[in-house]
């Protein structure tokens, strides 16, 4: 996204979805199938940095996020328990791949709904990089990362625990990044395009109608069976 410096003044959001708590459903439902793992650091804590400086991208245009530098007393500390956080996310808890990782940026978005950190995790012999992020755990959100994971192509990785959410960093380039820089450059195959927009449409459409429905389930204590949602799938 690229935003000037004037055009940030007035990007300011009126309205943010209200974050929905965890329900005692959903924490069970979690746990059931492994997606409630202890992790030894929260969203709070790295909200406790020291100070922050903007993040610009190429072209010197504001990114709406900001680096964030911590302590020297809680810069080690934080940064052992995020690349933790990464083998549990990415190598189910095999703690032996911390040895050549290394956290090298730590971003924070005043921006977004849920004002996430991007944790930037570089590969000490290839210096090949990898993003996840820390966020407000939010029962709306679990939903539709659940239901991704179900209903798509794609797996999602995430971990929840207590009122913090692990993403792993979906690689792609963002729509609007696409549409201004990409799309005019041939070749590029229009049909495949719409396509692929077309199921990607139906399947936010699938997923919307599920969160509510989920959601409706979960206050009232109605039981959800997960198996039965796979079936379904292959339908839409």
């Amino acid at each position: 996204m690229k935003i000037s410096a004037n055009e940030t003044e007035t990007a300011i959001i009126s309205r943010k979805k209200p974050a929905y708590p965890i329900t005692k459903g959903l924490r069970h439902y979690l746990r059931h199938y492994k997606r409630e793992v202890p992790i030894p650091c929260r969203y709070e804590d790295l909200r406790r940095y020291h100070f922050a400086m903007p993040l610009l991208d190429q072209q010197g245009c504001d990114t709406l996020w900001e680096t964030v530098y911590y302590s020297d007393t809680d810069r080690d500390e934080i940064h052992l328990a995020l690349t933790t956080i990464y083998a549990i996310l990415k190598a189910a808890g095999d703690t032996s791949v911390m040895k050549h990782l290394f956290v090298d940026r730590i971003d924070y978005c005043t921006f977004g709904n849920s004002n996430p950190f991007r944790v930037r995790i570089v590969n000490k012999f290839n210096d090949n990089y990898d993003y996840f992020y820390v966020k407000t755990a939010d029962a709306s959100r679990i939903y539709g990362l659940e239901l991704e994971h179900i209903l798509s192509p794609n797996r999602i990785n995430y971990i929840a625990f207590d009122q913090t959410l692990i993403e792993e960093h979906i690689a792609g380039i963002p729509g609007d990044r696409f549409m201004a820089e990409y799309l005019t450059k041939p070749p590029i195959n229009e049909t495949r395009i719409a396509k692929e927009f077309i199921k990607f449409n139906e399947r936010c459409l699938v997923k919307l109608l599920g969160d509510m429905c989920l959601q409706f389930c979960d206050r009232h204590n109605t039981r959800f069976r997960r198996h039965t949602i796979p079936h379904t799938r292959y339908r839409f």
